[in-house]
């Protein structure tokens, strides 16, 4: 009876689907940041110093990122419609995005489900 048990246990974990750690659903906080020219220009292509270059970037459609302390993750999905519609208002700022994460081929990317202007640390 209890090989049954334990066989019938192994079988339901097996069965059950688990989602690759690439898809979970993650928290990103970092800045919204025009991908070309916080890559081309470093620390001068970011920040409130760069707010307005970077907003008619947006508002063109260029690809946005979420520039955090040790990657970039390329923001994709429903945020990046209608020229960055839905990304407009956090464009130059710290950012908590949620969404599933990918990290393929060295580039990581963000299908952001939400996003919050981060919450200022003490």
């Amino acid at each position: 009876m209890e090989r049954i048990v334990t066989s019938v246990l192994i079988a339901v974990a097996l069965a059950v689907p688990t989602v690759p750690a690439a898809l979970q659903t993650r928290t990103v906080t970092g800045e919204v940041v025009d991908m070309e020219c916080s890559l081309s220009r470093g620390a001068s292509g970011r920040g409130e110093a760069h707010g307005a270059c970077a907003m008619d970037c947006a508002r063109r459609g260029n690809q946005l990122a979420i520039l955090t302390d040790d990657a970039v993750y390329v923001i994709r999905g429903d945020y990046t419609a209608n020229s960055n519609a839905k990304l407009l208002d956090f464009v130059g700022r710290r950012v908590d995005a949620k969404g599933h994460v990918e990290d393929a081929d060295g580039k990581r990317t963000i299908t952001v489900a939400s996003m919050a202007l981060a919450k200022e640390s003490d």
